[in-house]
């Protein structure tokens, strides 16, 4: 018995790999195709799909960044950043205590959660009339 127990054993505590790179790969070139042609948004709810950790940071490093990244705070933040690839978004929300609650590949010019809510628009036009009437 003591020979066996000297006999050291690894184990990959890594999860498996799902394979699903690639396919989201064509996803997003078949919704980008899309979206360049007829205008089409599309999103890809990343929190749905089976991905190991490391094939997530391989998305990561295949899409790259781009020049944009905004931050909203409102019920916990979200970051909004553009990949290396125009027109697609990377776009990942986080609750009050940090935590992810939802990961998303937006194909869009813009998210529509940067873009001015049609309903805001009449407190932004009373708050502009104050101002004016401040200034004036």
């Amino acid at each position: 018995m003591d020979r066996i127990d000297s006999i050291s054993i690894e184990t990959d505590s890594s999860p498996a790999l799902t394979g699903n790179v690639l396919p989201l790969l064509h996803e997003l070139r078949h919704a980008l195709e899309n979206f360049a042609g007829n205008g089409t948004e599309h999103s890809i709810d990343l929190n749905s799909l089976p991905l190991a950790p490391q094939e997530s940071q391989q998305l990561d490093r295949l899409l790259g960044s781009g020049e944009v990244r905004a931050q909203l705070d409102a019920l916990g933040t979200s970051d909004i950043i553009e990949t290396a690839i125009p027109g697609v978004w990377r776009v990942t929300h986080y609750n009050g205590d940090h935590v992810v609650v939802g990961q998303f590949l937006e194909i869009t010019d813009c998210p529509a959660i940067l873009k001015s809510q049609p309903q805001d628009l009449p407190s932004g036009i009373s708050q502009l009339e104050q101002l004016i009437d401040d200034f004036g």
